[in-house]
């Protein structure tokens, strides 16, 4: 939200005008004039036709929210001398009964953020003006038609009266007279319609709809700049990182109307395609219908080649435009138009939203056409945004039923659970349920449950309607405009043919293809090539620190090393000792009661990980292998329930009442702080032993295979030098016995994980004894703060809403806390060993922010999972190149 100050700076010029060729404003201005008013500065300035109009600066915004939603003295007046200039360029009158002036009102903020603010059409109409406007357009239907959808807006936007009590007269009206389409209805439909539009406000507000020309320009300009801060906007903020005190801007500008008639229209087009990227222009239209009309996904647009038989010279005068504005921003355009009795207008241009996919094909392909270079090109990707790209899609084996096409509106695949709200996916997201949103349309309002679902389905709409663009900007596989789909949302089912689905059953969708299948769909895992995989190439070449994954098994491995990993930076060697075939034997070792039996225990559990290590040596081989010694506490090894117990019995020979009493005699009050990690090994030695041992092993005879092996044996949750020291006694002691008997020479390493803060205020002294650091950031995390991660989730949330906290510190690395302790480590530990290789193997090495500060302390490397490397890949370039700006 936009901070809020008791302070009143005075603010020089606050509003811009823009009109007859020229403008007051430029691009460069986004952060005063917003996007839109900064791009329609542009547009005029390149002579682009754009109908007149003024752009009230963010300046406005600030002050507004800083004195009680006031304006400076004088506010409206100059508002007032500003729309006298539009009149003087269009040849209208504000409020003229004969010819009277329309305008629009609408958001613009510095970063897009589309159909999150409000907006308010025809603005200027009352009961005089829109009998001036009928005569004046020799259109009686068109000017009713306007003034209809004025009272509707300003009724949502500035009083909050629900659009759908108004949708409702409408229904009853074609319902009447037996119609299904709005077109259908002539102009005494819409004289009756604006009839009962002014008696439902009249009942709802208690007083008449307003006639003030002036009035309606005021409480439409206080609702946009209060829609900076309406639940949708914030969340859209949040979900975006966006910052909450840019504020937004207001455009008040000329309207031009599309529903003049066959020869007018509205759409929306990009310079290429959003979803693919491919070279090709690309958009929707509707013929005589205003812009929402395409948005809302009210009507089935267009495809914009269909114009050029429609309308000729419109198509050749904007294809003309679109090429000139990509060329001039040198990058992709999301454009708005008019056309209003065969002429061309544009109401927008802005940086177009597109999916990953075509974000990357898009930067590759306008470096090969010289439009801007690889580092540039390297820019226009967001590190995050790569999650898009690693999305599965449905297997061609998938043998399941097609329930319906739709159009394609965002890649990737999901399948889920239907739900039919935006709070049920919310609800079922928090219960860590999969669900796919089906809706009529989406609207701004869903935006929460959008980002909850895994997948998005829609009855209506085309690939420029709300659920397709914010779809697209979150990458969320989306299928739109699909017609067989009848959604009733108030009885919670939707019906495909001759099917009835409910909520709760499992569909899978393919936001590539708009395919909507019944059931639940084999999905595969994607790969990377072509211009994908040539950008990350361009950004490995910028990147300097290293980027390694997080993979107990060949299989992670293997996918990790497909998407450019270079090493295991942690392998945890517990997961191991969880999969069925060994779990028994790990439950015994932990029963025993002997040294003997426990030995027995491990004999036989040694062999299995030794094969687990050699299947990941040879994924990874000539790359290093981060190996973690046993972490967690044992009794999370052991049985919790009574039938768990009572089978685990069966099966290893071992009473019940044993397993019980060693269950309770292991129970701690505070496991992440008890007998876990490293205090394991030095009270029960042959575990780690064992270990060490079959890591060894694994590598000796892969060495006779001559498979280069790099393992680095790392010591969890170390706090004192001396514990380091004991463990790595215990180490050295197997790797020589290792050697000797395969008589091979091994190049292992020792190293610890930083994550108790003892460590990291003791650095110096630990890196006397070990070859590399790895922090432990989830540890370290909740050690620093005093926080259990797995408890921390009921009020983080509260922590980052009330801006405790500017990020959840599991997410994002605490740089103002914890983020100084790995400060503190690097330069402590490399004043003991200068060589000392220093890494993050936490979740947070694959998050952008946490790769660009590890790339400023000097790590060497970052490691997350296998899905996350191509993320942490770009990240590091983004680093080194964010830095250069700021030199």
């Amino acid at each position: 939200m936009v901070k809020k100050t008791s302070k009143t700076k005075k603010i020089g010029k606050y509003i811009y005008f823009f009109g007859d060729g020229k403008a007051e404003g430029n691009a460069k201005m986004k952060n005063l004039l917003g996007g839109k008013g900064a791009n329609l500065a542009e547009m005029t300035n390149l002579g682009i036709p754009v109908p007149s109009g003024f752009t009230i600066s963010t300046a406005i915004c600030t002050y507004y929210y800083a004195n009680r939603k006031t304006y400076p003295q004088g506010f409206m007046d100059e508002v007032k001398k500003y729309v006298h200039k539009i009149e003087k360029s269009m040849g209208k009158k504000f409020g003229d009964k004969s010819d009277p002036l329309l305008v629009s009102v609408r958001s613009g903020a510095a970063i897009s953020m589309p159909g999150m603010m409000d907006t308010i059409l025809n603005l200027g109409l009352n009961d005089i003006a829109v009998e001036g406007l009928s005569k004046q357009s020799q259109n009686p239907r068109f000017a009713f038609d306007a003034y209809r959808r004025f009272i509707q807006m300003f009724s949502d936007v500035v009083l909050g009266i629900e659009k759908d009590k108004f949708e409702h007269i409408i229904e009853k009206i074609k319902e009447r007279k037996g119609v299904k389409s709005d077109i259908e209805l002539d102009a005494e439909d819409w004289k009756d319609a604006v009839r009962q539009f002014k008696a439902l406000f009249t009942k709802e507000m208690g007083y008449d709809f307003p006639q003030d020309p002036w009035k309606q320009l005021k409480m439409a300009i206080d609702a946009v700049f209060g829609s900076w801060n309406n639940p949708r906007a914030i969340t859209y903020r949040n979900l975006n990182k966006i910052p909450h005190d840019l504020g937004t801007a207001v455009n008040v500008q000329s309207m031009v109307f599309g529903n003049m008639g066959e020869d007018s229209g509205t759409g929306v087009a990009f310079t290429r395609n959003p979803s693919t990227g491919e070279k090709k222009f690309y958009g929707e239209f509707l013929i005589n219908a205003q812009g929402e009309d395409v948005v809302a996904g009210i009507r089935t647009p267009q495809p914009i080649e269909s114009l050029q038989k429609k309308l000729p010279k419109v198509y050749a005068q904007l294809f003309n435009i679109q090429k000139k504005l990509e060329k001039h921003y040198k990058d992709m355009q999301d454009m708005e138009f008019t056309i209003e009795k065969g002429r061309l207008f544009f109401l927008q241009t802005r940086t177009g939203k597109r999916t990953a996919p075509a974000a990357v094909k898009i930067a590759v392909d306008m470096v090969k056409e010289k439009l801007i270079s690889r580092e540039t090109a390297i820019l226009r990707v967001k590190p995050e945004q790569l999650d898009q790209i690693l999305h599965p899609m449905i297997s061609p084996d998938s043998k399941l039923e097609l329930l319906a096409k739709g159009l394609p509106a965002s890649p990737g695949a999901a399948v889920g659970k239907i739900v039919f709200s935006a709070e049920d996916a919310i609800k079922s997201a928090e219960k860590r349920e999969k669900v796919v949103l089906v809706r009529k349309e989406t609207s701004p309002e869903d935006v929460g449950g959008m980002h909850a679902a895994e997948g998005i389905l829609t009855s209506t709409g085309g690939l420029t309607s709300h659920a397709a663009v914010v779809g697209r900007g979150m990458g969320k596989p989306c299928v739109v405009g699909c017609s067989a789909a009848v959604v009733d949302e108030s009885r919670k089912i939707v019906k495909i043919k001759n099917k009835e689905l409910k909520e709760g059953d499992v569909i899978s969708i393919s936001g590539s293809t708009g395919e909507v299948f019944a059931g639940s769909a084999e999905l595969i895992q994607p790969k990377l090539a072509g211009e994908f995989k040539v950008f990350m190439q361009w950004a490995d070449k910028i990147r300097k620190i290293g980027v390694r994954t997080n993979a107990d098994t060949p299989f992670d491995a293997e996918t990790a090393r497909n998407f450019g990993a270079e090493g295991i930076g942690l392998c945890r060697t517990e997961h191991m000792f969880f999969a069925q075939d060994r779990l028994p034997k790990m439950q015994k070792m932990i029963l025993s009661e002997t040294m003997e039996e426990r030995q027995k225990a491990l004999d036989e559990l040694m062999p299995l990980q030794k094969d687990d290590f050699k299947g990941i040596f040879k994924t990874m081989k000539n790359l290093p292998v981060t190996i973690r010694l046993i972490d967690p506490p044992l009794h999370e090894f052991l049985p919790k329930t009574e039938e768990e117990r009572k089978e685990l019995s069966a099966k290893i020979d071992i009473p019940e009442e044993k397993i019980k009493e060693v269950s309770e005699s292991l129970h701690e009050f505070n496991p992440m702080l008890g007998f876990r990690g490293c205090r394991l090994g030095i009270v029960y030695p042959q575990i780690i032993k064992m270990q060490v041992r079959a890591i060894l092993e694994a590598a000796a005879e892969l060495r006779k295979d001559k498979i280069k092996v790099i393992p680095e044996i790392m010591v969890p949750l170390v706090g004192h030098i001396n514990e380091l020291n004991l463990t790595k006694k215990y180490i050295d002691e197997v790797a020589q016995e290792v050697m000797k008997k395969h008589s091979v020479k091994i190049n292992y390493l020792v190293g610890t994980m930083i994550e108790v803060p003892r460590a990291a205020l003791t650095a110096k002294e630990i890196a006397q004894t070990a070859e590399f650091f790895s922090f432990g950031t989830n540890d370290l995390t909740q050690m620093t703060f005093g926080f259990s991660r797995d408890d921390a989730g009921r009020f983080l949330r509260y922590y980052v809403e009330n801006k405790i906290l500017k990020t959840d510190p599991f997410v994002t690395v605490d740089q103002q806390g914890v983020g100084k302790l790995m400060e503190m480590s690097v330069r402590d530990g490399r004043k003991a060993r200068k060589n000392l290789k220093i890494g993050i193997c936490g979740e947070q090495g694959g998050e952008p922010e946490t790769v660009k500060f590890c790339h400023r302390i000097g790590l060497n490397y970052v490691s997350c999972s296998p899905f996350r490397v191509p993320i942490a890949r770009l990240a590091g370039a983004w680093a080194v190149l964010e830095r250069k700006k700021k030199q």
